[in-house]
């Protein structure tokens, strides 16, 4: 299995969301994608890279949400090319299998509100 350090600051990155940290979010988040980024995809199991997979996700979404909170939207914009870009990409319906799973466990509601306030230009 996974190292569980990059899923560890995914959960940290979601808990500063919640506490409207963004700073903080985007250091655990870049803190988790560096860390996942020392796994190569071809010599991991299907079910560990389905898992890396999945906290990528995760973590490029509250990175996301950060950024735009930070108004820092040239690094979103990379961010959203990556999220979007590779996971729309691959076609095997894992980006929206993650999606559905932030929904059930409640996270996707996060990114959500802090998105809706990026984009409705509430005053932070």
């Amino acid at each position: 299995m996974a190292d569980r350090r990059p899923e560890k600051s995914c959960e940290q990155a979601c808990e500063s969301l919640k506490q409207q940290d963004y700073e903080v979010a985007v250091k655990h988040c870049t803190e988790a994608l560096l860390s996942l980024s020392q796994y190569p995809p071809a010599h991991l199991p299907e079910t560990c890279q389905a898992e890396i997979d999945r906290i990528k996700i995760e973590t490029l979404l509250y990175r996301i949400a950060s950024f735009l909170q930070l108004k820092k939207y040239g690094q979103a914009d990379e961010d959203c090319r990556h999220v979007l870009g590779e996971g729309l990409a691959k076609g095997d319906g894992s980006f929206r299998a993650v999606l559905c799973c932030m929904h059930l466990k409640g996270k996707l509601q996060i990114v959500s509100n802090v998105l809706s306030k990026s984009l409705m230009g509430e005053s932070l």
